[in-house]
């Protein structure tokens, strides 16, 4: 779903999406959030669509591992503010008790998984999380974008 709202006379594009919690969901929602960058004049190899790819599949590959939810799929949220410059990307599950910790691991874990927090923290302006009402979470993170090269 793609949306036009106008808050205070600026125009924020908004595109959301549910997708199935599984691995192959993960790699739909960040397929999307390219797409939906390069119809907002971003395309596939400029930084910001690069940085929202990265971010989306981080997120929503979270959604997939740590808040998967028998029978329940997880949104994706993309809201472009190009006024200030940033993209708001919303990942939300149904499992509310698991949430991400307030900053990301201060070194690199010696398992095989556990950076992915580390990568958006790098290529997000800010990020956390928020509970979800009636039930779940809302991870987000803003990305800093430059103006689109086409329309």
């Amino acid at each position: 779903m793609l949306t036009a709202t106008t808050t205070s006379g600026e125009e924020l594009l908004t595109f959301r999406e549910q997708f199935p919690a599984s691995p192959r969901g993960a790699q739909q929602a960040r397929h999307g959030a390219v797409r939906r960058m390069e119809e907002w004049g971003h395309p596939p190899p400029s930084d910001a669509s690069c940085a929202v790819a990265l971010v989306v599949g981080e997120l929503a590959a979270n959604a997939v591992r740590h808040g998967r939810v028998p029978g329940h799929d997880f949104d994706l949220r993309l809201t472009l503010d190009e006024a200030a410059g940033l993209v708001r990307i919303e990942v939300a599950d149904a499992a509310a008790t698991k949430r991400p910790p307030a900053a990301a691991p201060s070194a690199f874990p010696d398992g095989e998984s556990g950076r992915g927090l580390l990568l958006v923290d790098v290529l997000a302006v800010r990020w956390g999380s928020t509970p979800r009402h009636p039930v779940g979470k809302t991870v987000w993170a803003e990305v800093a974008i430059e103006s689109p090269t086409c329309l």
